[in-house]
């Protein structure tokens, strides 16, 4: 959709440039299958060990990826439930790496023996992400609410490592375990993480029942701020997710030294906004519903009924997502808005309106102090 109307200031949208911007997907988290060995307190999907009906068969999987290859060229996020519990999960991976795809996995780490893990490598997988979200055995296992859970992500860390197989390590950021934010990130870099994904809980799936667990968007902002503190110091990527207004956060920090946020002088940083869903990102289901992110059960489209690629540039949901001047109250005029975005599932979860302005967020944008 293009966004004629676009303010000047507004950081993301240069002037006369959103009437030809093209929409690629640079990311695509898929739920390969739903079944899965833990019962995380947070989980969006309430995955359990299954089976489930109407899973993708190994030749609709690879139509899928061919698909996918036809027009863009995202990483793939084999995800679930549990993506190990499929057998033809190396071959998945592999059909993926051999036309050309970046396959990456992110099981829960119970099933990553030496030899597995070795298998992950062969496959073609580029790395592994794993979940610690407590800095004890304890904290992790209540949350992940199997006994062993943690000492299973430990065993699968050195696994990994033997054979030489890059992780990331993520966690889940409410009440219990903002507080060890800090020994957390030590943790993770002591472990040889190549990167860190803290995730701010959106409250849906089984993570309705931590509602009460979300941090207080005074909080939020105090943590966003403390991840942008630590990005020059950092030796591994850091990078928050469901987080959309890190990125406000971000601009603002780097205006006050006097730095101009660009490719060349921030990297990444400075091409990634916060809700990505349906612009650069996309969710598909274990049984192939397209969703503009994990958190968000709106259906876009079903890749049993259509091409990914027809539904990725054709869905009405889809272009509500780019359409960004339309988002409701205060996200529609915020001079961030092509940065951040604010996190749809949690204005949907809270407010029954996905296009609704992020309900964790404290900013009040320039547009809507000049009203008062």
């Amino acid at each position: 959709m293009s966004h004629p109307h676009a303010a000047k200031a507004d950081p993301g949208h240069p002037k006369g440039e959103e009437n030809k911007k093209k929409y690629l997907p640079r990311l695509v988290a898929w739920e390969v299958t739903r079944s899965c060995l833990l019962n995380c307190v947070h989980c969006r999907a309430a995955a359990r060990y299954g089976p489930y009906e109407g899973e993708l068969t190994t030749e609709e999987c690879f139509r899928f990826l061919d698909d996918v290859k036809s027009f863009s060229d995202p990483i793939m996020i084999l995800t679930g439930g549990e993506p190990m519990m499929r057998s033809d999960i190396y071959d998945i991976a592999r059909y993926g790496t051999d036309i050309g795809l970046r396959m990456v996995m992110a099981p829960c780490g119970l099933l990553i023996t030496e030899e597995l893990a070795q298998k992950i490598k062969d496959s073609g997988i580029m790395r592994v992400s794993l979940s610690i979200d407590g800095l004890t055995a304890l904290s992790h296992n209540a949350f992940r609410r199997v006994d062993g859970a943690f000492e299973g992500v430990m065993k699968a860390i050195e696994n990994l490592k033997l054979v030489g197989m890059e992780f990331q390590v993520n966690t889940t950021i409410t009440k219990h375990n903002v507080h060890e934010l800090p020994q957390l990130l030590e943790f993770v870099i002591k472990l040889g993480a190549v990167a860190y994904h803290p995730f701010l809980l959106v409250p849906t799936g089984r993570g309705k029942e931590l509602a009460e667990q979300e941090i207080s968007p005074e909080d939020y902002e105090k943590t966003l701020t403390w991840f942008y503190k630590q990005r020059d110091t950092v030796p591994i990527q850091f990078k928050p997710t469901c987080a959309p207004h890190y990125y406000r956060i971000f601009r603002q920090g780097e205006k006050e030294k006097g730095r101009t946020v660009t490719p060349e002088t921030h990297g990444l940083d400075a091409m990634t906004k916060g809700c990505m869903g349906g612009q650069s990102f996309a969710f598909v289901s274990h049984i192939g519903k397209v969703q503009i992110c994990g958190f968000l059960e709106e259906e876009a489209g079903d890749i049993k009924k259509n091409l990914f690629s027809t539904i990725w540039n054709t869905s009405q949901l889809f272009q509500e997502m780019r359409d960004l001047d339309h988002y409701h109250g205060k996200c529609g005029i915020c001079e961030y808005r092509g940065v951040c975005g604010g996190c749809r599932a949690r204005a949907y979860a809270i407010s029954g309106d996905y296009l609704a302005a992020e309900p964790f967020c404290t900013y009040e944008p320039v547009r809507a102090r000049r009203k008062k």
